[in-house]
């Protein structure tokens, strides 16, 4: 599949779904230091680009210290980081007061156990103590992140430039209720 930029908007955090993470697992918020523990899961995770510390620093170096109430990670039984969500802002000036869903992760390992969904309910109600919406951007072929984020309430952005192409592509291959207009 060819890798389009797709953008997903949620213009207000009523009726955030609510999951629940199985037994054993929890999150904890970042702390100093994690920025090597997030690069790793980051790139054990993502089959589609290179992480390393340049792109955390990037993304989060401008901010450090919202991290300690903005991401989290997941824990496996035993403590094993597991997966990685932040509950970020918008930066650039379209963006600016909306929430953000920003790199979310999950370590191929846990993958297929529902982990998002329960990731997705505490970044989206963090969002939800400070933002009134929110946003997300994503790559067509990440599909069962589309399919969560669909589930959540996020929209296709259509005024994203190629938005059109990127969703007849993501729709000719995800089935979702949503996305039937765009086929």
């Amino acid at each position: 599949m060819e890798y389009l930029r797709v953008v997903m908007v949620r213009e207000n955090m009523r009726d955030i779904p609510r999951h629940r993470l199985p037994e054993g697992f929890s999150f904890r918020t970042f702390r100093p230091g994690d920025e090597d523990l997030w690069v790793e899961i980051q790139g054990e995770a993502d089959r589609f680009q290179k992480i390393d510390r340049s792109t955390f620093d990037r993304n989060f170096g401008g901010d450090l210290p919202a991290l300690g109430d903005r991401s989290f990670f997941l824990l496996a039984p035993g403590g094993t980081a597991a997966g990685s969500i932040t509950a970020w802002y918008g930066e650039e000036p379209a963006w600016r007061g909306w929430g953000r869903i920003h790199w979310v992760a999950v370590r191929p390992a846990y993958q297929g156990m529902g982990l998002g969904k329960a990731m997705m309910t505490v970044a989206m109600e963090r969002l939800a103590a400070s933002h009134q919406r929110c946003y997300l951007t994503t790559a067509t072929p990440r599909l069962p992140a589309i399919r969560l984020y669909l589930d959540f309430g996020f929209l296709p952005d259509m005024s994203a430039p190629g938005a059109d192409r990127a969703w007849k592509t993501v729709a000719g291959t995800l089935r979702h209720p949503v996305l039937a207009r765009f086929l």
